[in-house]
């Protein structure tokens, strides 16, 4: 906020009175709010847009006709998803032109409850991105699955009057919602008066008049371009994701016309760290939307305008007087390329880089708990599946979606148990609680295909929501060699063949983020999922696809700590379903 003396000289400089701090030379001026671009000389004071026309600087830089936008401002994302910690993770985001991002924090919240937040928000200060945050409203997830912590209304509204908490996250229990769960609807009502994101994949006619009519604003499940208009014509905010695991853009983008437009919000939700090294952040959704039809200076509003609209973000999104002078510059329209970003009217990246690129990481506070790691003895004998049926239920995965199927597969067993079957693309996946010493005294074992391992297994404890271990394998031995380099280094993501461990990721903050840069994240990445595919597995993202077969908020059939879940009946369902 200015005061009133720098009010004042900010309105003699925007009269000509007075130089500016910066003056932009033969500048293209993005304008979204006419959905034109307009030339000129481009003044910037005090952290803020001046406005354009003739106008000098103490600084003078000439763009010589390069273009010039609102920073982007991702209005749905979970940072976790980009395996960085919060330093590593806005020094990665800065220099694609994002300058603001609303994040849930739903992950870190699941391992850590209020602290995780906490630490997430002490964090965010100081940061060369505007971090701000929608409060978790399923933690955990769903009564079918065990987390490290349980958030009430009570635990939110101590967060709630935190300046860079926006509303509450996304209301993943769609189906307490219907039912009128109180301690569901406790906390509707408690943020009903701000942003409410929703989460309702599929959620139809009268059961979508009731979800929305909570209040429950937004929604970034639509899958399919009927149930895409269906929100919009309710009312809601469509958020159209176009992420690492599921990308909607294509299916979704006939949905945004010249009357639905401003509903319309571009969105990444889930960012893996090499499609943002290799591709980008929200230059990269902006790019594909343009390329798919989407009118330019349209695009770019849908993921600055828009968002900054719909969060009452009053002071951003737009290249206009009074506005923060957030921004980047580009020589085309399109492709969007930001060669330089300017962050509150100071240079902070240019060419893809940090300016300060030896910067202090600061993720390592006083603030950050130790990653739980609360396990059974990880035993082979513990992953042996009985054969007690003709036929068993499966998960199956596939690429470039959240959804996994409802199989049933033929049981082939010869000596009465039954084994993970490579052949036939059916591996053994095992869930173990981390948090509860207490807790079941083995883990959930079932089947899952998708996968594409010929031998070996996968290991993480990024597994949505509530961030258990889970195990992927074609052999029981690869699959604890693979589970036991994860906990003992607390968290992490491994790869092993036998009961050797091919590559591995430590993700020290909360088992879910690394403290170390993009590159280097990107590097162990890259040996993970090669050694992945020198396995078998055909998936571009296999540990992104791990991470979401425990999920039972998200269609058809998953598995948790305490077993197979049926998503369309919120129940556990056993393994096998007849002789």
């Amino acid at each position: 906020m200015l005061d009133l003396a720098a009010l004042s000289q900010w309105i003699r400089v925007a009269r000509g009175l007075e130089p500016a701090d910066l003056c932009l030379k033969n500048a293209r001026i993005v304008n979204v709010f006419t959905g034109g671009v307009q030339d000129g000389d481009l003044a910037v004071h005090g952290g803020r847009f001046v406005g354009w026309g003739e106008y000098g600087g103490r600084r003078e830089v000439d763009l010589q006709g390069a273009f010039v936008a609102p920073g982007f401002i991702d209005g749905h994302l979970h940072m976790e998803s980009t395996l960085l910690g919060p330093s590593a993770f806005c020094r990665a985001l800065l220099p694609r032109g994002t300058t603001a991002v609303v994040l849930d924090p739903h992950e870190i919240a699941n391992v850590l409850g209020g602290a995780g937040i906490r630490y997430l928000l002490q964090a965010a200060e100081d940061m060369p991105v505007d971090l701000f945050f929608m409060l978790p409203s399923c933690v955990p997830a769903s009564p079918l699955e065990t987390s490290g912590a349980e958030l009430r209304g009570a635990d939110l509204h101590t967060l709630r009057s935190h300046p860079r908490v926006l509303g509450l996250a996304e209301v993943m229990n769609f189906p307490g919602v219907l039912a009128g769960d109180p301690q569901v609807l406790e906390k509707v009502v408690l943020f009903q008066d701000g942003p409410m994101d929703g989460h309702a994949p599929m959620v139809w006619g009268k059961d979508l008049n009731a979800y929305a009519g909570t209040g429950i604003r937004t929604d970034h499940e639509a899958t399919s371009l009927d149930e895409a208009r269906e929100k919009l014509a309710k009312g809601m905010v469509l958020m159209i994701r176009e992420g690492s695991q599921s990308r909607d853009l294509e299916t979704l983008v006939g949905a945004v016309t010249d009357a639905t437009w401003p509903q319309c919000l571009l969105v990444s939700d889930d960012r893996h760290p090499t499609d943002l090294l290799a591709h980008g952040h929200m230059d990269a959704v902006v790019n594909r939307a343009v390329s798919l039809g989407l009118d330019p200076v349209r695009a770019i509003a849908m993921a600055s305008l828009n968002p900054a609209r719909h969060f009452a973000l009053r002071d951003r999104g737009a290249v206009a007087p009074g506005f923060r002078a957030d921004f980047s510059v580009s020589p085309t329209l399109h492709p969007w390329t930001p060669v330089r970003v300017f962050k509150d009217g100071v240079e902070m990246a240019r060419e893809g880089a940090p300016i300060d690129r030896d910067g202090e990481n600061t993720d390592f506070t006083p603030g950050l708990p130790e990653s739980p790691m609360h396990l059974p003895p990880l035993r082979e004998e513990d992953l042996k599946v009985r054969a007690e049926g003709g036929r068993l239920r499966a998960l199956g995965v596939r690429a470039g979606t959240l959804l996994t199927d409802h199989e049933v597969v033929q049981v082939q067993s010869t000596d009465g148990f039954v084994h993970a079957d490579p052949a036939r693309d059916l591996l053994k996946v095992a869930v173990y609680n981390r948090y509860s010493p207490e807790g079941p005294p083995k883990p959930a074992v079932g089947f899952v295909r998708g996968f594409g391992l010929q031998r070996g297994a996968l290991a993480s404890t990024v597994a949505h929501d509530s961030h258990n271990l889970v195990v992927v394998g074609a052999s029981d031995s690869a699959m604890i060699a693979a589970a036991r380099a994860v906990a003992e280094s607390r968290g992490g993501l491994a790869v092993a063949v036998d009961q050797r461990v091919l590559a591995f990721l430590p993700l020290p903050i909360a088992g879910l983020m690394s403290p170390r840069p993009l590159e280097e994240v990107c590097r162990a990445l890259d040996a993970l999922n090669e050694a992945a595919r020198s396995l078998g597995s055909p998936l571009p993202h296999p540990f992104m696809a791990l991470s979401f077969v425990a999920l039972p908020v998200i269609p058809r059939l998953k598995i948790t700590d305490r077993g197979l879940v049926d998503v369309e009946t919120f129940q556990l369902v056993p393994l096998f379903v007849g002789p």
